[in-house]
C-alpha cells in the first residue's frame, strides 16, 4: 500500500518543465500585489521626499515655489537647527515606551493568567479606546488633566500640586496621553506571547524551588520577549513621530519633531525643510530600531 502510495505521488523532478516554471514563479505572483502596493504608497513618496528635500526656493520667488538644484545641504542644516526637537521626540518616546512596558506587562500578566472568565470581557476594555478617533481620545484626556478637572483637583486635595499648579501644557499631559493612546500596542503582543506560554514551565520551576520572583524574571520574561520587543517597536516607534498630543496636550516648549514638520509643511510651505526633517526622522528611527532588534535578537520576533 505505501510503495503504490509513493509511486503515485509525482515528485517535483519529475514533473513536466512547463509546470515545474509555473510552480517556481508561484510565490513571485502571490508577493505582486503586496510589492506593488508598497511601491506606489511608500516607495514613490520616499523618493518625492528625496526630491523635495534638495529643492530651493528662487530669490523673489513665490512662496511655496521651489526649483530643483540638487543642495544637499537642507539635511546638515535641517538637523543642526532642530535638533533640541529630535532629542525631545525620541526622549520622549523612550520614556513613554518604558512606562507603557511597566503598565502593560502586569496587566497582560494578569488577563493572560488571572482573569477567569473575565479575560475576554478585559480584552475588549484593552481594545476599546480604538472604537473611538484617535483626535477624540486625545481631546477627552485634555479635558480631563484641565485646570479645573478630576486630576488636577484630586492632587491638589492631596497637597501633591498646588493651589496654582497645572498638568495641561507640561510634559506630563504630552507624556500621559502618548501612554494612554500607545498603551493597547504594548499589551496586545506581551499578552499573546503569555498566552502561548507553556504553563508547565512555571510549575517546573516551582518544582525547583524557584520562588515567584525568580520564576518570573527566570521563565515568564523571557518566554514574553518577543511580544515585549513587538511591543516596544509598535509604541516607540509611532510615538517618535506623534504630534497630536504635543499639539493638544502642551506647548510650545513640549512641541516634538512631528510638530516642527507639520508647521513647515502646513503653515510655512517650506516644503524643502520639510522633506527633510521627516527623511531624517525615518533613517534616525531605522537606525534605532535596527540597532535595538540586533541587541535584543532578531530570533526573538519569531
Amino acid at each position: 500500500m505505501a510503495a503504490q502510495f509513493t509511486a503515485a505521488a509525482p515528485s517535483p523532478v519529475g514533473l513536466p518543465p512547463a509546470r515545474r516554471r509555473h510552480g517556481r514563479w508561484t510565490p513571485y505572483l502571490l508577493l505582486l500585489p503586496g510589492m506593488g502596493w508598497l511601491a506606489l504608497f511608500f516607495v514613490t513618496p520616499v523618493f518625492t521626499l528625496m526630491s523635495q528635500a534638495m529643492q530651493t526656493r528662487p530669490d523673489g520667488a513665490p512662496v511655496g515655489y521651489f526649483r530643483q538644484t540638487w543642495n544637499v545641504g537642507h539635511y546638515w542644516t535641517s538637523l543642526q537647527e532642530y535638533w533640541p526637537w529630535f532629542v525631545r521626540s525620541f526622549g520622549y518616546a523612550l520614556i513613554a515606551t518604558i512606562v507603557a512596558l511597566a503598565i502593560a506587562f502586569p496587566l497582560a500578566y494578569a488577563i493572560a493568567f488571572k482573569s477567569g472568565r473575565a479575560k475576554n470581557l478585559l480584552l475588549v476594555l484593552v481594545v476599546a479606546p480604538f472604537f473611538v478617533s484617535f483626535i477624540l481620545r486625545t481631546i477627552a484626556w485634555k479635558q480631563i488633566l484641565a485646570d479645573q478637572g478630576p486630576v488636577v483637583s484630586m492632587l491638589q486635595t492631596v497637597g501633591l500640586l498646588g493651589d496654582n499648579g497645572r498638568i495641561l501644557s507640561t510634559p506630563v499631559a504630552v507624556l500621559s496621553g502618548i501612554i494612554y493612546n500607545f498603551l493597547p500596542f504594548m499589551t496586545l503582543p506581551i499578552y499573546a506571547s503569555l498566552e502561548r506560554m507553556d504553563r508547565r514551565l512555571t510549575e517546573a520551576a516551582s518544582d525547583l524551588y524557584a520562588n515567584g520572583w525568580t520564576s518570573l524574571r527566570k521563565v515568564t520574561v523571557p518566554l514574553a520577549m518577543p511580544g515585549i520587543i513587538a511591543g516596544t517597536l509598535l509604541t516607540f516607534i509611532p510615538a517618535a513621530g506623534d504630534y497630536v498630543n504635543a499639539a493638544l496636550l502642551g506647548n510650545r516648549d513640549t512641541a516634538m519633531i512631528g510638530n516642527v514638520i507639520d508647521a513647515r509643511f502646513l503653515r510655512l510651505s517650506d516644503y524643502p525643510t520639510a522633506a527633510a526633517l521627516s527623511l531624517v526622522l525615518m533613517l534616525s528611527i531605522l537606525v534605532i530600531v535596527g540597532v535595538y532588534v540586533r541587541r535584543t535578537g532578531t530570533e526573538e520576533l519569531v
